[in-house]
């Protein structure tokens, strides 16, 4: 049995600014509501853990520790399972990494019981109705609302914050990042009104697929966000309650509304869209209308988290209005 590790509830400044007060014992039972039902919190969390992405993030920021959290599986390039803007917030609540769950092959339901927690949190997360009944034999679960990986990162707070008995606290911390967004994108107006499509990891070898996000995903919510816009053919293209879509390349000559084309991937990548006969023709590449993303943090944090995002928040916005002078 793991080392029980008591959950540090911090009356302080947070990194994304202003304050935070812990729940109290009176706040409680909360009831959540969510795609599989409800969820109800008998009592005040005092260890909190935390499975898929990102989730650890929200109390985190609001100043508690979990007492174990998901391993970072992509965009981790010192390979010790914890993305940096994470680093700097453990860092500033004077604490160690806690233990971190292994998720390459599924939810390990064993090493999240071992941490003994009071409640698991996981509203952004590809959740089965079989992982959510496994894991509230462990602790009451807060899962996604409306569907695997479609949890907005708003939402991701609201519902997290929520079973933590902590929604006050939860709606200041998603005003300071709104404004923190509209300070940067107020710096770069030449991305207001364009239009983006967000690309999956295109295989180099093969691009007679465009695999995209849609406008469930929260990539593509981040780059609403930030001033830029869905384009019609995209939606066309996308099933109701989908958070990805894909067309053949045949039908490229459809994506003429794309402004800016943000994918995965180096120069070689570039060059073959270049090269490529198909889509070499779509606006965005011809205009050099492209944003690259690395397997790195700043690739990672396209997918928008409570902490990633005033962390890449000047590099994510200053790359895509580059671009976007391109086509002016």
């Amino acid at each position: 049995m793991i080392e029980r590790m008591k959950t540090m509830f911090v009356v302080a400044a947070i990194c994304l600014g202003g304050g935070t007060t812990p729940a109290l014992a009176e706040d409680f039972p909360v009831t959540v509501v969510h795609a599989f039902g409800a969820t109800t919190v008998p009592a005040l969390p005092e260890r909190v853990a935390t499975v898929a992405w990102a989730n650890h993030e929200v109390p985190l920021a609001l100043g508690i520790v979990p007492v174990g959290f998901a391993r970072a599986n992509f965009g981790d390039n010192d390979g010790d399972g914890v993305l940096p803007w994470v680093a700097e917030r453990l860092a500033g609540l004077e604490s160690d990494v806690p233990p971190l769950f292994d998720e390459g092959d599924g939810i390990d339901f064993e090493a999240v019981a071992a941490t003994n927690p009071d409640i698991i949190l996981a509203a952004y997360s590809g959740l089965s109705r079989s992982d959510y009944d496994t894991l509230s034999k462990i602790a009451p679960v807060i899962p996604h609302r409306d569907g695997p990986w479609s949890t907005g990162w708003r939402e991701m707070i609201r519902l997290n914050a929520a079973g933590l008995g902590m929604a006050a606290e939860g709606e200041k911390l998603i005003a300071r990042i709104e404004e923190q967004i509209s300070d940067v994108t107020a710096r770069h107006p030449v991305i207001k009104g364009k239009t983006a499509m967000f690309v999956t990891h295109l295989d180099i070898r093969d691009l007679s697929v465009i695999r995209f996000y849609s406008a469930n995903d929260s990539r593509v919510r981040f780059l609403e966000d930030l001033g830029l816009q869905s384009p019609q053919s995209v939606l066309d293209a996308t099933v109701p309650g989908r958070y990805s879509g894909e067309m053949s390349a045949e039908k490229i000559d459809t994506l003429a509304d794309v402004d800016i084309l943000v994918t995965y991937g180096g120069q070689a990548l570039h060059d073959r869209l270049q090269k490529n006969p198909l889509t070499s023709r779509m606006k965005a590449v011809e205009n050099g209308a492209v944003v690259l993303l690395d397997n790195d943090p700043v690739g990672t944090a396209a997918n928008p988290t409570p902490l990633s995002i005033p962390w890449v928040l000047d590099s994510y916005v200053t790359r895509l209005a580059d671009v976007a002078r391109n086509l002016e």
